[in-house]
Order: C-alpha cells, then structure tokens, then sequence
C-alpha cells in the first residue's frame, strides 16, 4: 500500500463496504496546506499522528501541538492491539509495522520539554496586542512604546522590560506625546494591568532568552527521518490565548526568516495547528488577514500549514480557500450550526457520484473519513469514504520516564533549559533613573552649600563689621573733631551716594514689580 513520494492515509470503500483504493497525500503538494476536522472522538488526533508519521519518514520536520497528552505515544514503538491489527487486515495494509518515531518536547513552561521562549521585541505589537486583547488605543500606545524602544536603544526582551517601559513613558508622558502623539495615561494603566495578568497567567515563561530557533524545529536525523517536535499544551490550553498568539508567532517567524523556494519535491516543514478555533475566536480583522497573508505566502517557502479543529466555520472563507488537502471526519447536525456546517463541509469537496457527502458526514463511524488531496496538476481529488490506517507508533501517551529519557537524548538538550538574562530595558532604564537621582541629590547639596559660601558685594557707607572682624583686620578709630574735607574725598562721596541711590532705586522696583506680578 506504501508507493514512492505518497503517504498513505487510508483505503476508501465502494458504496457496498468493499474495498475500493488506497488514498494518498502526494508530497509534492504536501505545502498547499490541509484541514482535518470532525467532531469529539471520531479520530482527529489518531490522523494527525499518521500524518505526522508520513512526513517524518518522508524526510519532512513536523511541528504540532498535544493537546490532550496523547500524541506523545508519537515517539514509542507502537503496541498490536486487537483493533489495530483488524483495522489493517481490513484496509490490505500488509506489512502493518510498528516503529517509534525521533521526536522534541517542547513546554513553555519548561516541564514536559524544552523551554521555548521569544522575546517582545520579536512577538511585536500587533501580536502582543492580541495576547492582551488590547483596544485600539491601547494597541497605539503599544505601538509608540516599540518606536521608544528601536529609536532609543532600549531591547525589549522580556515582560519587566516592556514595564519598565511603560513606566518611563507614564513618567515622560508629556514630552513624549510632543514627539510620537498622545500618550494616554490611563491607556498606559490598562496595559499594565494586562500585563500583570499576563505574568499571572505564566506568561512570563515565555518571553525571554534563550529564543526559539527556527531551525531547531526544522531538524532531520541521521537515518534521514524529519524530527516531530510535539508542544506540550494541555496546561497551556488553560490560557488559550497565549497558546493561539504562540503559534501565530511561530507562523509569522517562520514566514519572515524561511527563504523563497517555490514547489519543492517535499515541504521542508509541516505545520499542524490544533484547537485551530482558538486562533480566530474574536480575531480583529488586521489579525485575521495576517494569517490569511501568511498561510497564501508561505507555501512557496516549503512550509505546509494544517488546521485541526471540529467545525470548518471555525476557520475563515479567506482562510478555508487556501486549504488543498482535506480530512473530514463525523460531524453531528443536531443544531442550525452544526447542520450549516455539514453543508459546508460537503459543498467544498468535489462530488462523489457514488454517494451524498452531506448524508455520509454524520453518519462516519470513528477512524473513518471523507478524503480530498491535490492530485495531477495541483486539482482536488474526488472525494472518497475512507478507512483510516492505524499507527505505527503507540496509541496513546508516554510515562514520565519515558520521556524523560527521550529528553536526556534530545539533540538541543542543554540550549533552551537555563534562562539568560542580558542588559536590557528594564536594566537601562533602571540605571539612568539611578544616575538622574545622584544627580538631583548632588544638585541639592550644593544649593544647601551655596548661601554660605558666596562672595558678597557692599556699598559705600554699608560697612560689614562682621567680616572685618572675622578677617582679623582692625576697624580704623575715627577721629573726633570737625576736619576739612579734601576736593578728592567730596567728589567720592559724591559718587557713592550717587551710585547708592540707584542701586536703591533699582531695588525697590524690583520688589514692587514682583508685588504686581
């Protein structure tokens, strides 16, 4: 069943159950991107493994997230249960091998994988505006507070980063507006409490350095298989928000960095996005064309991006139209919604004469799929009612023990585990508070020093007994008796009166002007 740059997804049936022919993904149009959806328990996840496994033999990276903990069997040798094995005599699968798959861990958090961070000067303002489902002014302000920080040296690494930051620009509000536009203080308070909450949410793990390495999660092993870098997030889903900005960032990273390379023989990265609902749930619209953007452009730099979710409204039209490979598994039609949905799973696939899709969607029986791939020149198969291969790998999650020693063996073990902390906002800014406080302080002991050591002037006739006395020199004895005064001695006493009376004059308008003001 297995055929050269194929994989094998399933075998479809003939309107009477028989056998039919095996469905393939070709892997030259493995990067046009897929969808697998259904509803709860009819085998989204078990796809999402053997599709995984596909690549990974192929040659392909894959990244994808577990949600649940059970995708993480990815990386044990599968077990001959019952029903796999009649799954596989039923489909023709014959060899049915079991094989254990090479695979990352990776946790924001840091406890079931490798830590994975960014910094915010990477995740930028819209994203960051999204995780904290700021308003339009917040998301300006946040704006302004990046330009702050690119035109001043200032990196933005982490989150005390971004509020130090925060905290200066409230400081400086007024001179900043003059230069970069309104600064509202109050904008300025919300973002900080959303940050707060952020930091409360554990958010704060996942900004900082070491960052994530594109290529760390584009890795190939020695035998020739591409590595499958599984994310922890069953406790990330406890904020999914973090979790659906995280993997838009890691969309967007990999859109900017990857080079142009057209229709490879292969993609050189899959891309699975599970909970894919999360990513659009109250989406802005400028975030919503960003993933549009990012899912039509990055196709042609070898990155195939999947959606997993149960309902195809969940994923926009703009969105939805650039999805070739398709996995519909059972949906239920008990409400307006969910009957909507059916008909539009059934109208975007290609007719099948043999039977009705809308009719066959709700009553597909686990492991069961309608299956549609690009075939030829790049135009959707008809769609086919397919039988899901079982695993080669283990149904169902690892021990602890096991993985930890697939941690211990992990090729960046030891990259992403210790946190480092270099200078950045928070540390400059800090520092320049620091050295305009010595300042101030050094300012004001010389203003306390300044009245007793300045130089003062006197006038004629406004002797300082004072300073005589404490310059050590004697005050000449006047004589007594009446004495002539010399032509010289009149005409200086004439000047010094002179000179007094302005000086005098001066004064007293000075006062009375103050007064008036």
């Amino acid at each position: 069943m297995l055929q050269e740059g194929k994989l094998y997804i399933g075998t479809s049936r003939k309107p009477d159950d028989s056998i039919n022919k095996g469905e393939y993904l070709d892997l030259k149009f493995g990067n046009r991107h897929g969808l697998i959806t259904g509803a709860t328990g009819t085998g989204k996840t078990v796809t999402l493994q053997i599709l995984a496994e596909g690549f990974s033999n192929a040659g392909v990276p894959v990244f994808c997230a577990d949600v649940k903990g059970d995708l993480s069997g990815i990386g044990a040798i599968g077990e001959p249960k019952d029903f796999l094995l009649k799954r596989a005599e039923q489909i023709g699968l014959s060899p049915y091998d079991f094989q254990e798959f090479p695979v990352i861990f990776w946790d924001l958090y840091g406890e079931k994988g490798h830590r994975v961070r960014t910094t915010m000067s990477e995740m930028g303002p819209l994203l960051l505006s999204r995780l904290m489902n700021a308003t339009d002014a917040q998301e300006g302000v946040l704006n302004i507070a990046f330009k702050i920080a690119d035109e001043g040296g200032l990196p933005l690494l982490d989150l005390k980063d971004l509020q130090a930051l925060l905290k200066y620009m409230g400081e400086n509000a007024s001179e900043l507006s003059n230069q970069f536009g309104f600064i509202s203080k109050s904008s300025l308070g919300s973002i900080q409490r959303e940050l707060l909450i952020l930091e409360q949410q554990g958010a704060d793990h996942f900004f900082g350095e070491p960052a994530l390495k594109i290529t760390d999660i584009m890795r190939t092993t020695n035998d020739g298989r591409g590595a499958i870098s599984v994310l922890a997030a069953d406790k990330l889903m406890m904020n999914p928000r973090l979790y659906a900005t995280f993997l838009l960032w890691l969309l967007s990273e990999l859109f900017e960095e990857l080079p142009e390379i057209g229709d490879p023989e292969k993609p050189r990265l899959v891309f699975f996005f599970d909970e894919a609902h999360l990513l659009f749930n109250d989406a802005p619209k400028v975030l919503v064309e960003r993933v549009e953007q990012v899912v039509r452009l990055i196709r042609s730099k070898g990155v195939g991006v999947y959606f997993v979710t149960q309902n195809p409204l969940d994923v926009p039209e703009t969105v939805l139209a650039q999805l070739g490979n398709r996995v519909q598994h059972a949906l239920r039609a008990y409400t307006p919604r969910e009957q909507k949905a059916v008909k539009t799973a059934a109208d975007t696939f290609r007719p099948n004469p043999d039977f009705d899709c809308a009719t066959v969607i709700t009553t597909l029986g686990t492991g069961e799929a309608l299956v549609s791939t690009l075939e030829g020149k790049g135009s959707p198969s008809v769609v086919e009612r397919t039988l899901i291969r079982p695993p080669s790998s283990r149904l169902g999650p690892l021990t602890e023990a096991e993985r930890q020693n697939t941690l211990n063996v992990s090729p960046v073990r030891g990259l992403y585990d210790e946190d480092f902390d270099r200078e950045s906002a928070y540390e400059i800014l800090a520092e320049r508070t620091a050295k305009a406080a010595e300042a101030a302080r050094q300012a004001e002991e010389q203003a306390a020093e300044a009245p007793s050591g300045r130089s003062r002037w006197t006038l004629p006739g406004f002797g300082d007994d004072t300073d005589e006395a404490s310059s050590g020199r004697r005050a000449r004895p006047r004589s007594s008796g009446y004495q002539r005064e010399t032509i010289v001695e009149a005409a200086l006493k004439s000047v010094a009166r002179t000179v007094a009376t302005q000086v005098g004059r001066a004064i007293v308008r000075g006062i009375l002007g103050s007064l008036k003001r």
